[in-house]
């Protein structure tokens, strides 16, 4: 049992997951940005590793993995930073990232450190399914992290059931097939291809994140889910912030009220 699978456990709806890029908009912000998301009210901490090629990502959130690698954020500053980050964080913590950092840091050398700072689970947009079987899941295994998977309205039913049976914390849902930022509001394609998804009674629970901006889209979604991930719209909030918890309470306040 790690921290995602009590979080789900205790609460079925209205999950809030926040994203944002390690080390931006200042090399140190990583930790302060953590503690004001869990203070204002979120309920998952998703910190994103920068990369130099964000394949799912718009410009919001590529433009924020540039001005961190600028600032000199890597995988071994992270771990740095958030080594002892369980003194006063306790709400479930995320790294999502692409392969090619991690594994030039070692798959194995990464999970072990994740487990250590208190890391919970990984979005690997770019693992394929088979080779995390084949490959990484008895690691993951071993060091307790969770994995999740993005399904798109464009994903089979079938693929769904086998992201399904191999998933052990909750299921992103790419509202649209497009990448971050995109769009905002929910269209009525969405609201059908969430309420399918609803109807397949999956096992895990289920995020929907891509364009969820607000208090109404995070509301929309979570009729349909057991709640949200907001992204691109908290790192435009806090890309110019002359006060970043207090910038991160006021947003996030207005999204859960």
């Amino acid at each position: 049992m790690n921290r995602i699978h009590t979080l789900f456990q205790n609460k079925k709806e209205r999950v809030l997951s926040i994203y944002f890029t390690a080390g931006f908009p200042a090399l140190e912000d990583t930790l302060p940005t953590m503690q004001a998301i869990e203070s204002a009210g979120a309920d998952i901490i998703e910190i994103g590793v920068p990369y130099s090629d964000p394949i799912a990502d718009g410009p919001t959130i590529q433009d924020s993995n540039m001005i961190a690698l600028e600032n000199g954020m890597s995988l071994k500053k992270l771990f740095e930073q958030i080594k002892d980050m369980r003194q006063t964080v306790s709400i479930p913590v995320v790294l999502m990232g692409y392969l090619n950092p991690i594994i030039q840091y070692g798959m194995e050398s990464f999970l072990k450190k994740c487990q250590e700072v208190g890391v919970d689970g990984l979005i690997l947009p770019d693992l394929p399914m088979q080779q995390y079987l084949d490959e990484f899941k008895t690691l993951f295994e071993q060091y307790g992290l969770s994995n999740t998977f993005l399904i798109s309205p464009q994903t089979s039913e079938q693929r769904i059931r086998e992201i399904d049976e191999h998933s052990n914390g909750f299921i992103y849902m790419v509202s649209s097939h497009s990448i971050t930022g995109a769009k905002t509001g929910i269209t009525e394609a969405q609201i059908a291809y969430f309420k399918r998804v609803q109807a397949m009674n999956l096992k895990n629970p289920r995020l929907i994140g891509f364009g969820i901006s607000d208090a109404e889209t995070f509301g929309t979604a979570s009729q349909y889910s057991n709640g949200a991930i907001i992204g691109s719209a908290f790192i435009k909030k806090v890309k110019d912030s002359k006060d970043l918890k207090a910038d991160i309470h006021a947003y996030i306040k207005s999204v859960i009220q």
